[in-house]
């Protein structure tokens, strides 16, 4: 049989009954079991992709998003590129009247408070800047409008208007019109959709291209964000300021007929528009400062560094990094003190647990699963009413303190602070966390068989030898498998920090939470997580080469 089998092997392959290599038919069976088992699990697999990985991802990828300042003031980004902000300079009338334009239509579009709001995260009072230009910055525009409408009263037809700006028998501008689609869906944060009959006129578009960009850009918003017909409704006012801006040096000889003489008349019109840097100066002061214009520069990218650097108190300047000023630097000790508060909760819960643990393991059974409950009971309770019963406690006048004031332990005049501090956090989150500890413990030391320890005494160990050199190695795992567990659930604790922990006794998972609740500040929220995911796996990482993963065990 040997033979022949060894005959087979140096004449080909083996064969299966099927006639095809042996080799070949093992690899598609077990393709067709791996397939298998991927069916089986795929839908557990897209509801963790769909409820959990998608929303982390997305609300991960805020952490370096920031491409609302370029949406908002494309043209005001592009001209302001070349300004040296370190020259001492302000930058050149071509940014502030891109500025002015800018600044009107996201002011129409309600999202230059939005903008405000994203800059004043870098550098404060930008906010009130935006707010208060919003309320100001169709004033010009107004005096514009009433001006040309005064003048030449089919203006205030907003047919004379669509017919003005419309292709019609023109060639159309497919490119405009696609840009100030774009440009609006980025606006309102949704694409732009919705049909309209408008397309920009080509000619109009090259004698004047501001005015056919601004009706543009007001008749698809119209269109599609107002779902209204810009054919029949009068545009917003920074179209006749731009026509009576253009006007002013535009060649009209290419036209003929009624656009011909309704610019002509425009054309008359006696309006003098002032510089725009005044005009913004006008509106607010501090436009005629560098600070706003080198904090827009600075933040215009459509990717940011920023709100990391800010995660560990530093800040991006047109000079490059720098630290933030010390009376602001907080982020990086909050770092440090969930970590060093997380592994002393843990090192509690491992010195309170191992002997509850030991005595479940130990004891007969009617008596473990009596002491079982007693463990389990927290769980039964809600989190926020423990964490209000330690609150009660601790405090100065709470039953501890007049405990030991009874005792006569503590002065009645200098009763212990144990609250609204470091430690009030470590004895309540050592508490709430304790059961995580324990039942792993527990499992694992189940499983340790009591003849081990009988064995070692028969063989001369006293009983603390017998614990130490037998028993104790073998709990390792249990406490290996709770340390994790405990660790990673207590730098991730924010409501009993919050409750107890005053301001010396809060963790870094307080200020995420509030930047996504209160201050709106997602993106730094966003970099927080991702610094703090980054910690926890890297010390996952050291505890595998020390340790060894394959170590824990929960029983």
């Amino acid at each position: 049989m040997s033979n022949a089998l060894n005959q087979n092997a140096e004449n080909g392959p083996v064969m299966a009954a099927d006639g095809t290599p042996l080799k070949r038919s093992l690899a598609r069976a077990l393709r067709r079991q791996k397939g298998r088992a991927l069916l089986l699990i795929a839908p557990l697999l897209i509801f963790v992709l769909v409820t959990f990985i998608i929303p982390i991802g997305s609300m991960l990828f805020r952490s370096v998003e920031n491409d609302i300042v370029a949406n908002t003031l494309p043209d005001t980004v592009q001209r302001l590129a070349s300004w040296d902000a370190t020259s001492g300079e302000l930058p050149a009338e071509g940014v502030y009247e891109a500025m002015y334009y800018d600044l009107f239509v996201a002011n129409e579009a309600k999202r230059h408070t939005r903008l405000g709001s994203r800059l004043n995260y870098e550098e404060s009072g930008i906010s009130s800047l935006f707010r208060q230009s919003g309320r100001k910055i169709d004033d010009l525009a107004k005096d514009a409008t009433k001006a040309l409408e005064s003048a030449v009263p089919a203006f205030k037809d907003g047919e004379t208007w669509y017919a003005l700006m419309n292709a019609g028998n023109d060639e159309a501008n497919a490119g405009l019109l696609s840009a100030m689609r774009g440009r609006v869906g980025r606006l309102n944060d949704s694409g732009a959709s919705g049909d309209m009959e408008f397309a920009p006129s080509a000619l109009m578009a090259d004698i004047l291209p501001l005015t056919t960009r601004s009706y543009t850009e007001w008749a698809v918003y119209e269109a599609t964000q107002e779902e209204r017909d810009p054919a029949t409704r009068d545009p917003w006012e920074l179209v006749p300021l731009a026509l009576l801006q253009e006007l002013k040096t535009a060649d009209l000889s290419g036209l003929s007929g009624t656009r011909a003489e309704l610019l002509t008349q425009a054309q008359a019109v006696s309006f003098d528009i002032p510089p725009y840097s005044e005009v913004l100066a006008d509106i607010d002061p501090e436009w005629g400062t560098i600070l706003p214009w080198e904090t827009i520069q600075t933040h215009s990218s459509k990717y940011t560094a920023g709100y990391f650097l800010n995660a560990v108190d530093a800040q991006k300047t047109p000079e490059g990094y720098a630290w933030q000023p010390e009376d602001k630097q907080i982020l990086l000790k909050l770092f440090g003190r969930t970590l060093i508060m997380s592994m002393i909760i843990t090192c509690s819960c491992i010195l309170l647990g191992y002997p509850v643990a030991w005595l479940l393991a130990n004891l007969p059974a009617s008596k473990a699963n009596l002491l079982m409950i007693l463990v389990l009971l927290p769980f039964w309770t809600s989190l926020l009413v423990r964490t209000s019963a330690w609150k009660v406690m601790l405090q100065q006048q709470g039953v501890i303190n007049d405990v030991l004031v009874w005792l006569g332990l503590v002065d009645d005049a200098n009763r212990l602070i144990m609250i609204n501090n470091q430690f009030g956090t470590i004895v309540a989150m050592t508490h709430i966390l304790l059961p995580f500890m324990i039942l792993p413990m527990y499992s694992v030391m189940q499983t340790v068989p009591p003849s081990y320890l009988r064995a070692a005494k028969s063989l001369g160990a006293t009983n603390w030898t017998a614990f130490w050199r037998v028993y104790f190695p073998q709990s390792i795992p249990g406490i290996g498998a709770g340390s994790i567990l405990v660790f990673i659930l207590s730098i991730g604790y924010y409501i009993t920090p919050e409750i107890v922990g005053g301001t010396k006794g809060v963790f870094i998972s307080n200020r995420i939470a509030y930047h996504i609740s209160s201050s709106l500040n997602w993106g730094l929220a966003a970099a927080l997580g991702s610094i703090l995911l980054a910690v926890v796996l890297l010390l996952y990482w050291c505890y595998d080469r020390i340790v060894g993963i394959d170590n824990v065990k929960l029983g």
